[in-house]
């Protein structure tokens, strides 16, 4: 247990700062999940939408720091990148 009036701030601050982030990462995991179920269901329209929502939320998160911004940025573009797979695969060629 923490004797410091500081220590014992800062032990409060970290459980304030530890159930926000795990809010955050839980609705981004949320949204990502969304996304996979439209691209999964050849709705690419919705996976378009729902790909600008998650880009924007991990933006966001990875500004006030509960993602580091290359952490943010590899998910961004895998996400992109399963959408341009699936919407290659699902086109049919001539």
């Amino acid at each position: 247990m923490a004797n410091r009036l500081s220590t014992k701030k800062r032990m409060k601050q970290n459980v304030t700062r530890q159930v926000r982030n795990r809010a955050r990462k839980s609705e981004v995991k949320t949204a990502i999940k969304a996304f996979l179920t439209y691209v999964h269901d050849n709705e690419f329209d919705l996976a378009k939408e729902q790909l600008r929502k998650v880009s924007k939320r991990l933006d966001q998160f990875a500004a006030k720091g509960t993602y580091h911004s290359r952490t943010a940025s590899r998910k961004k573009s895998r996400l992109a990148l399963h959408l341009n797979k699936a919407m290659a695969k699902a086109q049919p060629t001539s």
